[in-house]
């Protein structure tokens, strides 16, 4: 009797304990729920903050976020400084605000679409960045495919789209915008652009509530499609066509993405 009520007493010692941490349990619970579905274009567990854009780039290899060498020598081309607004930490891993509603990805998110797209980013590739918002990665894109391929952005505030046109002038795209290799146009991004379709990559940067079909449609043979799916639960879905136009996808991942409009 002595032995089964000191088990007792051990048990309910244990089960005061773990009592006692509930709340802290819940609460830890409800920040990162709240983080996850809140915070535009994030995914949890990523820390890639730096000082500037090189660092940054190394940051995100380090933190094996960037992948593919070729994507991250654009990257430390195309300064990010250059997309954001004045007085905004254009190197902190979340996304800033861009004005009219809109933001520029946290780094880690190109990183990661960097990598998934870099096979199709070849020199002579063509690709288009649905929502190119600022501008930012259609640059990277353009560095990617260099003089012979073909960079279009395409974002319906038109603002967005000129201001994304003097970023890019700042930097090392600029001469790829002179001889027409690198475009940004107002449009509906659920449309695409056909005028210069078909496309190796497609980037999509905010979410839409199913996969466009002119998107599809617009995808080459052997291309791949990168976009953000869902609502208020997002899945980063990869789509490849395969050379019959049959398409094979998969999630790589939950995120949180401002809505394709």
């Amino acid at each position: 009797m002595a032995k089964i009520t000191q088990t007792w007493s051990i048990i309910c010692k244990v089960r005061d304990s773990f009592s006692s941490l509930l709340p802290l349990f819940f609460s830890c619970g409800l920040v990162l729920l709240v983080a996850r579905f809140l915070a535009p274009d994030t995914i949890m567990g990523v820390s890639s903050s730096s000082s500037s854009n090189i660092a940054m780039v190394a940051a995100l290899k380090k933190n094996n976020i960037l992948t593919s060498t070729v994507a991250a020598e654009a990257m430390k081309q195309i300064d990010r400084a250059d997309f954001v607004l004045p007085d905004t930490p254009a190197y902190v891993d979340s996304p800033q605000p861009i004005g009219h509603g809109a933001t520029i990805s946290a780094p880690h998110m190109h990183g990661y679409c960097l990598s998934l797209l870099s096979d199709y980013l070849k020199p002579g590739s063509a690709v288009l960045d649905v929502g190119s918002g600022s501008g930012y990665l259609t640059a990277v894109f353009a560095l990617m495919v260099g003089e012979n391929g073909r960079a279009v952005g395409v974002e319906h505030i038109p603002e967005l789209v000129e201001r994304s046109i003097q970023s890019i002038k700042k930097g090392n795209a600029a001469h790829l915008l002179e001889t027409g290799r690198l475009s940004v146009h107002a449009s509906d991004g659920k449309l695409g652009y056909p005028d210069a379709a078909p496309y190796d990559a497609i980037h999509v940067g905010a979410a839409a509530a199913v996969v466009p079909d002119a998107l599809v449609s617009q995808l080459k043979p052997g291309g791949r499609m990168v976009i953000p799916v869902g609502q208020f639960m997002q899945d980063l879905i990869v789509i490849d066509k395969k050379s019959d136009g049959s398409l094979k996808q998969h999630s790589e991942m939950g995120v949180r993405y401002v809505p394709l409009v």
